[in-house]
């Protein structure tokens, strides 16, 4: 019998230690976004509003259009007007 108590206990132990650690959880994911909303500045990205061979941010994964094809949009990772035309270090290919 003694060995069913001593089963109980660890069962009761590990279950709050389960619970104590998925409690944090919340805390963790509502700290992410702040973070993945900071964008990296022209500068550190290196951008220039013209393209590198085929590379520009037009065909970026990256980039979020204007209005028109030809009108400057923004990018999701570079902060300030992005020109379609424009190239950075962080260019990635659209699948």
């Amino acid at each position: 019998m003694s060995n069913d108590l001593n089963f109980s206990r660890r069962s009761l132990v590990k279950r709050i230690a389960l619970l104590a650690g998925t409690a944090s959880i919340p805390g963790l994911i509502a700290s992410v976004p702040a973070h993945a909303k900071a964008k990296v500045s022209q500068a550190n990205a290196k951008y220039q509003s013209t393209p590198n061979g085929d590379k520009k941010c037009s065909n970026c994964l990256q980039f979020v259009p204007g209005k028109s094809a030809n009108e400057n949009g923004t990018c999701k990772i570079v902060e300030g007007t992005i020109s379609p035309n424009g190239y950075c270090v962080l260019w990635v290919a659209k699948q």
